[in-house]
């Protein structure tokens, strides 16, 4: 399936929100080490850290088929890509 910059950017910006939704849910339950979780808090955690995997596998899976069409460095479109996302920027 051939992908477009555009997607690649939306994939991965919704990888990187998966992410911070992780990370927003350890700093709001505290580590689980030094604190019981609750069955509901550690199910959420679960399914926040399998669904930000899933999208960030998605998303490097996207861009190495994309470097493979395109013949392009994946070094370069990573960078390319993260710059659309910080940028907010979509269109390249």
């Amino acid at each position: 399936m051939a992908h477009t910059f555009e997607e690649l950017v939306q994939k991965r910006r919704a990888a990187d929100q998966a992410h911070h939704r992780v990370e927003q849910l350890r700093d709001s339950y505290g580590p689980p080490t030094q604190q019981q979780w609750t069955r509901r808090q550690s199910t959420t955690y679960e399914t926040a850290v399998r669904a930000w995997r899933d999208l960030d596998r998605d998303a490097q899976a996207a861009m190495t088929e994309y470097v493979k069409e395109g013949g392009q460095s994946l070094h370069k479109i990573e960078a390319k890509v993260r710059k659309a996302v910080q940028d907010g920027d979509q269109g390249m």
